[in-house]
């Protein structure tokens, strides 16, 4: 089968029940999880990784200067890149970055996938969605998701929308109990299939427990070679 499942979670700082979180994201199953806000300071590769394995996931490590995010992939896909790139920010704001990866399913064309965590300052985050954009391939199939901290009214996603189309569902995803606010999604470039999304049963005690944000995914057929 060459569907590939791609999801975003914001995981806040695994200050909650790690283990209900990986049991999130195994019911997801996704084939690449692009996350937000991971560790990034004490202890922290030791506590990603765990989490990844935990998820029965591939992490490439080395996450320093993303701002807390980075992607796991499934050994069902193959990464032939993996970066993590630092975004500037104003002292004393919380660092930022993103984490950018390619992935192939075999017999197929790349995918570029990048995990984003915009700013609370509603003018860093356009400024931020400007360089990640300028960043990101235009001649290969894209997906970005993140947490953009921001709903369809606001400017940064506004920005994202005017190269890719918001592909993951569009029902609130924070907070997690009773959420009234969509800032977390999914977005992909013309050229890529997004096939009708298909809802996963989550436990949703575990999705309460695992972190104050709800997951999104989305499926897509990769393009054939």
């Amino acid at each position: 089968m060459s569907t590939l499942r791609v999801a975003s979670y914001n995981t806040r700082d695994l200050l909650d029940d790690r283990a209900a979180a990986a049991r999130v994201v195994r019911a997801v199953d996704p084939d690449v999880l692009c996350l937000q806000e991971v560790p990034r300071r004490l202890l922290a590769t030791t506590r990603v990784a765990g989490l990844a394995a935990e998820c029965g996931l591939y992490w490439p490590g080395r996450h320093r200067g993303s701002g807390g995010t980075t992607i796991f992939t499934s050994l069902r896909v193959q990464v032939t890149g993996a970066a993590h790139r630092r975004l500037p920010v104003a002292t004393p704001r919380r660092t930022r970055g993103y984490a950018v990866s390619t992935v192939v399913r075999p017999g197929h064309r790349p995918l570029v996938v990048a995990s984003v965590h915009l700013s609370l300052d509603p003018a860093e985050r356009v400024r931020h969605v400007a360089q990640v954009l300028a960043a990101l391939p235009t001649f290969a199939p894209v997906l970005l998701a993140g947490d953009l901290n921001e709903g369809p009214d606001g400017d940064a996603w506004r920005l994202v929308e005017s190269r890719l189309t918001r592909v993951s569902p569009g029902e609130p995803t924070f907070p997690a109990r009773r959420p009234s606010r969509l800032i977390d999604a999914v977005f992909a470039s013309p050229s890529v299939l997004v096939l009708p999304h298909r809802p996963v049963d989550l436990d949703e005690a575990d999705v309460l427990a695992g972190s104050d944000h709800r997951p999104v995914w989305v499926d897509v057929e990769p393009e054939p070679l």
